[in-house]
């Protein structure tokens, strides 16, 4: 097939718009048919292709200005960075022109000398660009999930994030300069950002992230999420998998055992201890902190854990008991 425009062919693995298609010799049946599937409104590919998030920026990109790019939600789940779901498809368009404005597609204006660089093939925010891009969008705690997993992933440096937050000017700022600031390296999962963050946002004393223990000779012994090493105290938390995997289990059963033996003690927190009863949770940890002789603990949780980690019927009074 071929695009008698230009004369270039059609390649229907990428999307391609409907003008295009009826240019190299397709009909609206041919596109409404099987052989195609529509990604936006006018916007087709081929029907056994899989539409992932790269394969919906490039329909996007299709039909918006020369010069735009992914960028927001859309940058960061390319990134890999965990951003809250959404249905929407983020472009970023050069100021003054105009995006598109089909369903599914969000547009925003670029701002000046925004850090755009190539991945899988798109031209998109960079990691520090969309961190910053997603300070607008969405809340603290889902902003360092997202500084986080950047850092993990090693796209960025925690020193390299606030020096940009520092810099940036533009609507949430503020929540960029503290975000950045709570972003630590070597956490494992988004799971364990929110289980550190209820703790901090409470007041209680920050655990030390991936804390590695060794043998005497130098070897490897075992690594904890979230650990008050001076009190060995340790804050993890167990995902689904661990139950449903019985060689897993079994393991998690020895090196439990292994620690008893060696006076430490651990605290297991599941989904339910950070979206259903947070506050049973920091009770949970305010009190080992207190039984392991940590004073001047505070005699009230700090309020702000509350607007990221609402729970379900917690109480009012957080007086800890």
């Amino acid at each position: 097939m071929f695009d008698r425009s230009d004369q270039t062919p059609l390649d229907p693995r990428v999307p391609f718009t409907r003008a295009r298609g009826l240019a190299a010799g397709l009909t609206d049946i041919d596109l409404r048919g099987r052989r195609f599937q529509r990604i936006f409104t006018g916007v087709y590919v081929e029907a056994r292709a899989r539409v992932d998030v790269v394969m919906r920026i490039r329909a996007a990109l299709v039909v918006s200005p020369e010069g735009s790019h992914a960028s927001h939600f859309t940058a960061a789940e390319i990134w890999g960075l965990c951003p809250p779901d959404q249905p929407l498809t983020h472009v970023s368009v050069p100021a003054e022109a105009e995006g598109s404005r089909r369903r599914g597609v969000k547009t925003h204006e670029m701002a000046s000398g925004a850090d755009v660089v190539m991945r899988h093939g798109v031209a998109v925010s960079s990691p520090v660009r969309t961190f910053l891009e997603m300070s607008e969008l969405v809340g603290l705690v889902d902003l360092v999930v997202m500084g986080d997993r950047a850092v993990a992933q090693k796209l960025t440096t925690p020193e390299e994030l606030i020096r940009a937050a520092d810099r940036h000017g533009a609507k949430g700022a503020r929540r960029a300069r503290r975000a950045a600031r709570l972003v630590r390296k070597g956490v494992d999962s988004p799971m364990e950002t929110r289980l550190r963050l209820l703790i901090v946002l409470a007041g209680l004393p920050e655990p030390e992230v991936n804390l590695i223990l060794r043998h005497a000779d130098g070897s490897w012994q075992m690594r904890f999420d979230l650990c008050y090493p001076e009190l060995r105290l340790v804050v993890e938390y167990d995902g689904r998998q661990h139950a449903e995997d019985d060689e897993q289990w079994d393991r998690d059963i020895d090196r439990r055992e292994e620690m008893d033996e060696e006076g430490w003690r651990i605290i297991v927190v599941r989904s339910t201890g950070i979206y259903v009863c947070p506050e049973r949770t920091l009770h949970r940890v305010r009190n080992a902190l207190r039984q392991r002789g940590v004073r001047n603990l505070p005699r009230r949780l700090r309020p702000e854990w509350r607007e990221h980690f609402p729970g379900r019927g917690a109480r009012a009074n957080s007086t800890v008991r």
